[in-house]
């Protein structure tokens, strides 16, 4: 008889498939997927795919880009109660009056953020190309950044731009504390510190180097170390460890665990392949389309 992932495969073929998979997922979801990135790359990914459904094993806002971006695919996410803390910190009301506040202001939206956010910003960004985006804006325009102060906090570091930001935050990031940062160094001397964006400024300031979750797998490829300290969610290590076998990686805590990532399974993907369970992802018209312009920005501004 054939194991769940043979069937998962053999399922994609029937229906022209594709499973996309972040790389904070369950070790057994990546490992079945067609492709495993950072929400920028996955972004991409979902425009080039060929196929007739896209499955997005993520969060709900993951699964409502790749909708945004491919209207006439079919995409489904296994688990529709996989939601964000973080997207859903910030309401469209409370983006129309800031905007209203700040009228001259560009509005730069993350990608962890509602479709409907997205529809009212001038230009999405992920983690992995949020500094490259906003060095191409114009010096004398004010930005509204959201929802993410930390991230934002690390922008407005690197680029020196003065942001209005949203007081935003991922809760599995924040967890990240300068004192884990100190005794991960202490217990695994040598190894370099990589830590998200998405960590406070206080334990950033002690990590080695800032990274998305796709720059950190770019890096470790290419660097010559052998030991690395990873603080962000526990998930990357098993995608870093499949691309860097000889390499060494610990998470700057076990406790780094977004609940919402690790309610994807096995089980739950053959389900939105044969259809009983999942949900297709719909996002209204009159939203998508705006949000298409934001996202479209985004990738454009990337290349």
């Amino acid at each position: 008889m054939a194991s769940l992932p043979e069937k998962i495969r053999a399922l994609c073929r029937e229906k022209n498939a594709v499973i996309l998979a972040h790389t904070y997922q369950p070790a057994e979801v990546q490992d079945v997927a067609d492709y495993v990135g950072d929400s920028y790359g996955l972004s991409v990914e979902a425009t080039r795919t060929a196929a007739d459904i896209i499955v997005f094993c993520g969060v709900l806002f993951m699964a409502e880009t790749a909708a945004i971006l491919n209207p006439k695919k079919r995409v489904i996410i296994p688990e529709p109660r996989a939601g964000c803390p973080l997207a859903e910190m910030i309401v469209p009301d409370e983006l129309t009056q800031l905007k209203a506040k700040y009228p001259d202001h560009i509005v730069i939206c993350y990608v962890n953020s509602t479709a409907e956010i997205k529809a009212l910003s001038d230009i999405c960004c992920t983690s992995s190309n949020a500094l490259k985006i906003v060095r191409k804006i114009s010096a004398d325009r004010g930005i509204i950044f959201v929802p993410d102060k930390h991230l934002g906090g690390w922008i407005q570091e690197k680029t020196g731009r003065v942001m209005v930001l949203w007081d935003g935050f991922c809760p599995t990031h924040v967890r990240i504390t300068p004192d884990l940062i100190t005794a991960a160094k202490a217990a695994h001397p040598g190894a370099k510190v990589l830590i998200h964006p998405e960590a406070p400024k206080a334990s950033r300031d002690l990590a080695d180097f800032v990274f998305s979750t796709g720059g950190m797998c770019d890096f470790v490829g290419k660097d010559g170390g052998a030991d690395y300290v990873i603080a962000t969610e526990t998930g990357i290590i098993h995608t870093l460890e499949k691309q860097n076998p000889k390499k060494r990686f610990y998470p700057v805590t076990e406790q780094a665990l977004c609940p919402n990532m690790k309610k994807t399974s096995l089980e739950l993907v053959a389900g939105a392949l044969d259809g009983t369970r999942g949900q297709t992802v719909v996002v209204p018209e009159e939203i998508a389309e705006k949000a298409r312009i934001s996202l479209s920005r985004m990738i454009e501004m990337s290349a």
